[in-house]
């Protein structure tokens, strides 16, 4: 049996309240600090209490762009994590458990998968410590199935619970919890795991000054980086997941990054709080799942017709309704597209991983100022959730721009000011409320001064001058960018996060001598037709990958250019896409 090195996946499950997350999270640190690569996973009911909670940790010494669906080795601080996960293990994979807890005879697991019982239950009676205390142990005895250096999770349980405030006897009980789990099966199983994971970087090493830090970041974290690289001083939202953790690190950088979050009563009231901070001045965002988005719809439709610039992220979860409240999915993509009533210009995009939130939430509040109208980020879960290990984020040639926001010494210098002149891009000069510009702003159309007026040939003009901004947009924002060979037998046309698994498959595929290459729709309106149904036009087989029923970019795509897609692969049932699903379709396609 050959053995791997460097190369492991790892998920860790129990019941809510035993520590899953927490411990996820320090295994995921030690295993960065060690100058590996990763890419991590939660999975939670939505519950205020109990249910089953998983997370997964990808481990590599190469880049991981997205999660995988074989697992190396199972750490199961419960029965039914075994039963729920252990169909996903490799013929040689492996399981961590407590046997006093777990009868592993009566679930039937394949011949090969190799088994560590450690007693948890009775090393927490012996240290007398904290039940919760199961998850370092089994931390402990997961480093030692997989001889990696146990120093590196020490540190980290040192440096996390100092954060928290925990105290020096929490921080020294978890130490000495660790110690007995790696000693447990260093002590009791001689056998070795296929896998053994190798420090690429020493403590010492990561002292030194010349160390090259390494962020592990989950996307909601990434895209408020973005924001707040952007300028952006206010933030007014309502909890609601996936998108709540967006609040949470805004409001712990309030005082660091001079900024103001606001916890509003309601998405009504976030969003309305949000357009009177941008009204002023002020660049602002609001933040919210399909639902709070629905919420928003009114509210949007003023930002439409009062050209107001507005940065509006959905974070997205299944639906309609509730839905799945936890789970994963792709299908508000129409919605947005067509939210609010009325004809008003907006821009969407939709990044795919880590580095595009960061970098095109920070384009968002660019473009919102320069074309004053709402810019909508479609956001999903799985990237919400998921941390990826990437170098610091670049900021090179990310320069703040107000677009056509007035000085105090130029607005008054004007004289007979038209908040909605009529310009040739569409784009009026913009005063705010403080300046000697004097204008009036409602919800009823108006002519160039803002005054209400219902005149025909007036609605006309103003309807035409607003959309004329995407004249200018369209210049401005990327096309569809094309991934793998120019002359693929296959290509695959998606948006958003399915991105980091497409791009494993198709790499997989093409070494497989299978030619596929991949149309990444970032920036989704205004659309690039012409040259979207170009490119689609000279190639030879279509298929639209999507985590929704519909096809919503499918149809969205033949809407604009007329482009019927026939294939389509799609996954609705709340859990993002792995490679191998992706890879399996395509061969099924390809072969017929």
């Amino acid at each position: 049996m050959e053995k791997t090195i460097n190369k492991v996946n790892i998920l860790l499950g129990g019941q809510a309240g035993n520590g899953v997350m927490s411990a996820g999270k320090q295994l995921m640190k030690a295993m960065v600090l060690g100058g590996l690569n990763v890419f991590t996973g939660a999975e939670y009911p939505s519950l205020i209490r109990g249910g089953h909670n998983v997370f997964t940790i990808r481990v590599s010494d190469k880049k991981i762009a997205c999660q995988k669906k074989d697992l190396d080795l199972i750490l199961a601080l419960n029965r039914e994590t075994i039963e729920k996960h252990s169909h996903r293990l490799t013929e040689w994979g492996g399981i961590i458990y407590d046997g006093d807890k777990i009868n592993i005879k009566e679930l039937n697991l394949k011949h090969h998968i190799k088994f560590y019982n450690i007693p948890l239950q009775k090393i927490i009676q012996e240290l007398k410590v904290n039940k919760i205390m199961e998850n370092s142990a089994i931390m402990g005895a997961a480093f030692a199935v997989l001889n990696f250096d146990l120093n590196l999770l020490e540190e980290i349980i040192k440096i996390d619970f100092k954060k928290r405030k925990k105290g020096e006897t929490i921080i020294h009980e978890n130490l000495k919890t660790v110690r007995a789990g790696y000693d447990h099966i260093k002590q009791n199983y001689l056998n070795r795991f296929h896998i053994n994971l190798k420090s690429l970087k020493s403590l010492k090493s990561l002292k030194s000054l010349k160390h090259k830090k390494t962020l592990c970041i989950d996307g909601n974290t990434s895209l408020t980086l973005g924001a707040i690289k952007a300028g952006c001083k206010f933030l007014s939202a309502y909890p609601m997941t996936p998108s709540t953790s967006i609040m949470q690190y805004f409001v712990k950088q309030e005082k660091n990054a001079d900024i103001v979050m606001k916890q509003a009563f309601d998405e009504i009231t976030a969003i309305n709080m949000a357009l009177g901070a941008s009204f002023a001045g002020v660049r602002a965002m609001t933040a919210t799942s399909g639902g709070g988005l629905a919420l928003m719809t009114e509210t949007i439709s003023l930002v439409g017709i009062s050209e107001i610039p507005l940065v509006i992220v959905d974070v997205q979860r299944p639906g309609p309704a509730t839905g799945l409240p936890t789970r994963q999915g792709q299908g508000d993509l129409k919605f947005v597209l067509n939210i609010g009533h009325g004809d008003f210009p907006r821009i969407v995009l939709a990044p795919g991983d880590i580095n595009e939130l960061f970098k095109h939430t920070f384009n968002a509040f660019n473009l919102a100022d320069k074309y004053q109208l709402p810019v909508l980020i479609l956001s999903d879960k799985y990237l919400a959730s998921t941390n990826r290990s990437i170098p610091p984020f670049s900021t090179k040639g990310m320069k703040i721009n107000r677009g056509q926001l007035l000085t105090n010494k130029k607005a008054a210098s004007i004289k007979s000011y038209q908040r909605f002149k009529d310009t040739p891009s569409g784009v009026s000069p913009r005063a705010i409320p403080g300046q000697k510009s004097i204008f009036t702003s409602s919800s009823d159309e108006h002519n160039p001064y803002g005054h209400i007026y219902e005149g025909e040939k007036n609605k006309i003009k103003i309807e035409n001058k607003r959309f004329r901004k995407l004249d200018a947009a369209i210049k401005e924002i990327p096309k569809p960018k094309i991934y793998g060979p120019k002359n693929a037998d296959i290509t695959i046309l998606s948006w958003g996060s399915p991105k980091g698994a497409i791009l494993e498959a198709i790499e997989d595929l093409n070494k497989q001598n299978i030619k596929v290459n991949f149309m990444q729709f970032l920036y989704i309106y205004p659309f690039h037709s012409n040259y979207v149904e170009k490119f689609l036009k000279k190639c030879k087989t279509l298929v639209c990958i999507e985590e929704n029923k519909t096809g919503q970019l499918a149809n969205i795509i033949t809407e604009f250019t007329g482009v019927k897609i026939k294939q389509r692969i799609l996954k609705y049932g709340g859990r993002a896409f792995f490679p191998s699903e992706i890879e399996q379709e395509i061969k099924r396609l390809y072969y017929g």
